[in-house]
């Protein structure tokens, strides 16, 4: 508990040899990242050493670089200090420096100061630091086990809309990557103290339910619904939708010619279709049952599934929810404003009159008085502000849905809500170019997932020799598809970057995959288990048989990771996460590997010869690192929505 406080932190510096106070600085946070009790150390040392502003010093430091292999660098241009060559600077500078107790000498490179941690004080600084915090390590304002707040006294909130699946169409892999990005966001924000609403917001009403309506009445087989509610509403839709794409093709082709497409939309199913939605809004009583019985089946559904990947929602919400005062407020605020203009039967925005041009004419109310998605989404905000007094509010959308985002922010500030738009943030993501053609025709949520634990249980099948430490059963089986489907649908690249989805990473141990990740968790629970004691506890530790590699690899790894969150959360990047936790998987597999290969070992035993054998105060040692490198590798996993492998 001693380094929960500066006080205590203080006092374990003393011991290492650390003889002044901890220096504090803007955006430093030395009770949440330990790095940054380095850098306000190193800060002081240069202002000192260099004769510059100690401020100024550590907004010149950068964190650690993996190509060069340093843990901080000092950008010495930015002290604005020296009279010598860029080329002599840091050989300059360098000539100012000390041995110090945190760091070893400092490395001079062109106009930069590289520096890496003294492995004498590394140990036993870090493993401290992670024993006095264990599962909160990393979580910031989290770590006395409650939400600390953030602000004057109050918990910020944020509400974060993801998933947002249509009812009875396919679940595709927008929906998919916008559930595993939201989810980890939203992990995230609460990580560092915020207080979260995970909402669902279901494409629940319009034309498309109308649709799907018209369908039930040609297809509809009620002994389906009851057994198999889901696939059986899909099963509607895509039926109707086949017979309708003549006719949307034919006033597709009139639109662009020119012609007025109203006769075309005034029959057939366009006329049933639109005829169902406008029932609905009116609320008559068989339309309005059909509604109801097709969401609470879909909430049943997908409440279900969600829980298989670890998620759930504060909400379930949907187009259908949006109160209809809002909606009118809405009309009104923006007519009395001179913006919403009747034409040709609807209700419209010309952006392009009021700016910004870019965003074109956008209809709220059709001809036939139904309302758009548009409208329902702009007033879904102020129904949304009114319930949860948000400080922000994250839509975690395809990069596609960028043009209407910014319609609904550009109305509100039509609106004279200009402080509400500035609370509103799309978190976009590339295109995922299709679900893997090895999940096969695969259309709902629960049946991805089942395809995908069918094939990686094959694969732990099959190879049993790749997976050692993971039973090859079902169970398994379904951890590891579903962390093969997040690592996947997180990505290891940035949210905007479209990719493909790599078939052979879905079931594979080898590389950055999520049953590598899995298989490294399992080899380090193994490797506990076996050495474990009841001696190998933090005070027990003999910290010089930590101070050279691979552990202490290892440990500048896992001092890092409360700066990685900082960055994902900052980005709205959890990739950065994943990328950390591959990285420190990779040094644990340093440490993991046999002394000698099979091969070394076979030679060994001919020539007589005997390994040597470490002392049980190393192995003591090495166990207690790997119990908390353990630990490091469950907050990361547990934020990405991974569930480690037992």
């Amino acid at each position: 508990m001693a380094t929960r406080s500066i006080d205590g932190l203080e006092g374990l510096l003393r011991e290492l040899g650390v003889g002044i106070a901890m220096p504090t600085y803007v955006g430093s946070d030395a009770l949440w990242k330990p790095i940054d009790i380095y850098r306000s150390y190193l800060a002081d040392m240069a202002s000192k050493a260099l004769g510059c502003d100690a401020g100024l010093a550590y907004e010149a430091i950068q964190s650690a670089n993996v190509k060069d292999n340093t843990d901080l660098t000092l950008v010495l241009p930015k002290l604005k200090w020296g009279n010598s060559k860029p080329k002599d600077l840091a050989k300059e500078a360098f000539m100012k420096f000390s041995l110090t107790p945190l760091f070893q000498m400092p490395i001079p490179d062109g106009v930069h100061l590289r520096f890496i941690f003294s492995t004498l004080t590394l140990p036993r600084l870090i493993l401290s630091y992670i024993n006095d915090r264990t599962e909160n390590h990393g979580q910031g304002r989290l770590l006395y086990g409650q939400p600390l707040p953030l602000t004057d006294g109050v918990t910020k909130k944020v509400v974060i809309e993801f998933s947002s699946p249509n009812l009875a169409t396919k679940f595709n892999s927008h929906h998919l990557r916008s559930t595993v990005l939201g989810a980890q966001i939203a992990n995230l924000y609460e990580y560092v103290g915020w207080d979260v609403v995970r909402l669902n917001f279901l494409g629940d009403w319009g034309k498309e339910i109308g649709l799907l309506g018209v369908g039930w009445k040609k297809f509809g087989s009620e002994e389906a619904f009851q057994e198999n509610p889901m696939g059986h509403l899909h099963d509607i839709y895509e039926k109707i939708n086949e017979q309708f794409k003549p006719e949307k093709e034919a006033s597709r082709k009139a639109r662009d010619e020119g012609h007025d497409t109203a006769e075309i939309e005034g029959q057939g199913i366009f006329a049933e279709r639109d005829g169902f939605s406008k029932r609905m809004e009116d609320g008559e009583s068989d339309e309005i049952g059909f509604w109801k019985r097709v969401r609470d089946a879909s909430i049943a559904y997908y409440t279900h599934t969600y829980e298989r990947l670890a998620i759930s929602f504060d909400e379930f919400s949907g187009e259908s929810q949006v109160n209809p005062e809002s909606i009118a407020e809405v009309e009104a605020v923006l007519k009395e404003r001179g913006i919403y203009e009747e034409s040709d039967g609807s209700w419209i925005i010309d952006y392009s009159k009021h700016g910004p041009k870019s965003l074109g004419v956008s209809v709220l109310r059709g001809r036939t008085g139904s309302t758009s998605y548009l409208l329902r989404d702009i007033a879904a905000v102020l129904d949304r502000h009114k319930k949860y007094s948000f400080d922000k509010m994250i839509y975690v959308v395809a990069a596609e849905q960028d043009i209407h985002f910014q319609k609904v922010f550009q109305a509100l500030r039509y609106m004279g809500h200009e402080d509400l738009a500035a609370q509103l943030e799309h978190v976009s993501f590339g295109k995922v170019q299709g679900l893997p053609k090895q999940l096969g025709e695969v259309h709902l949520l629960g049946e991805i997932l089942d395809q995908s634990a069918k094939d990686t249980l094959k694969v732990l099948e099959t190879n049993p020799y790749d997976h050692a430490g993971i039973d090859g059963n079902e169970k398994s089986a379904d951890i590891l598809s579903v962390t093969s489907l997040i690592t996947q649908f997180c990505g290891l690249g940035k949210r905007a970057t479209s990719y493909t989805i790599n078939t052979q990473w879905l079931a594979s141990f080898e590389g950055d995959t999520g049953p590598s990740l899995q298989l490294c968790y399992a080899k380090l629970r193994a490797k506990i288990s076996e050495s474990e004691s009841e001696e190998a506890v933090l005070a027990n530790v003999d910290y010089t048989y930590l101070q050279e590699d691979p552990w202490t690899e290892v440990l500048r790894v896992m001092a890092q990771y409360p700066d990685a969150v900082d960055a994902a959360i900052k980005s709205h990047e959890p990739s950065m996460i994943l990328t950390y936790l591959f990285r420190l998987s990779e040094e644990l597999q340093n440490c993991l590997e046999d002394e000698y290969d099979d091969e070394d070992e076979d030679e060994n035993k001919d020539k007589g010869e005997a390994g040597s054998e470490e002392p049980p105060e190393a192995i003591l040692a090495q166990t207690v690192l790997y119990k908390y490198a353990q630990q490091v590798l469950t907050n990361g996993m547990t934020v990405l929505g991974i569930v480690p492998i037992s």
